[in-house]
């Protein structure tokens, strides 16, 4: 009988003890301190794409932007976005022409570590611009969207949005660009960044694959179409402060993004 009474009588101890420790294993698991990730806060917080490039942030009146052009070489789903620098001096560019599906391309078919992708970005069809949006609707079954998560192409209605709040068209362009002559041509008129957008002068590549303009004209993407062939844009400029908004942006011209917080 005494050797049944041992076992019983050991697990009658460990239980016991269990009782007696459970209570301090728990204070110690309480002191344990949680991770708390800090909240975004515009302005100060940065953003990182899919290729783990980051963006300083600002805030412009009731909206958060980001304060560089985009660099990103995917969608933020993974998915690849295809290079296209096909391209010859004094030819067409049959392939760039031809896309109706989203492409980037770097100014004057330099690599992504060169000068024009490192200082101004990439530049982007409107199909692979156009982010979470179409026509203006945020479609978010579409996910096909190149800003980062959380962030979309700004459309025709929120680029207004920023220059009314900038003073107006005539005005916002001077308060919105980079200052200085070290990316712009000079005289940049107007220059004061007084925004903290930092327009950036990236240039453009027209439809059939011509690169046009880098230092003299930041083209901005809109997410929203104009018609069948051509989508809404910003134009900014080294000899004015104005912002124009173009509506003559073939899908197909490449452009500049800056990505908007949703």
């Amino acid at each position: 009988m005494k050797y049944f009474l041992i076992p019983i009588l050991m697990l009658v101890s460990k239980i016991a003890m269990s009782q007696i420790m459970l209570p301090a294993y728990q204070g110690v698991i309480a002191k344990i301190p949680a991770i708390v990730t800090p909240a975004f806060a515009c302005g100060t917080s940065t953003i990182t794409d899919v290729d783990g490039n980051v963006y300083n942030t600002v805030s412009i009146g009731t909206q958060c932007w980001m304060a560089s052009n985009l660099r990103v070489t995917k969608y933020n789903n993974g998915t690849v976005i295809p290079l296209n620098n096909t391209y010859t001096s004094g030819t067409v560019s049959t392939v760039w022409q031809g896309l109706t599906t989203g492409a980037y391309t770097i100014y004057g078919n330099e690599a992504s570590s060169g000068t024009n992708a490192t200082n101004y970005g990439f530049l982007y069809n409107w199909y692979a611009g156009k982010g979470i949006y179409k026509t203006g609707v945020i479609a978010s079954t579409d996910t096909l969207n190149n800003c980062p998560i959380g962030w979309h192409v700004p459309t025709d209605t929120e680029w207004t949005t920023l220059t009314t709040y900038l003073g107006g068209e005539s005005v916002a362009g001077g308060k919105m660009k980079s200052v200085g002559t070290s990316y712009w041509l000079s005289p940049n008129t107007g220059a004061t960044n007084e925004s903290g957008f930092s327009a950036l002068p990236g240039g453009w590549r027209n439809y059939v694959g011509s690169f046009y303009s880098i230092k003299n004209d930041a083209f901005f993407w809109s997410a929203t179409e104009y018609n069948g062939t051509n989508a809404w844009g910003r134009d900014l400029y080294d000899n004015n402060d104005n912002v124009y908004r173009d509506n003559t942006g073939n899908k197909s011209v490449g452009a500049s993004v800056r990505c908007l917080r949703n």
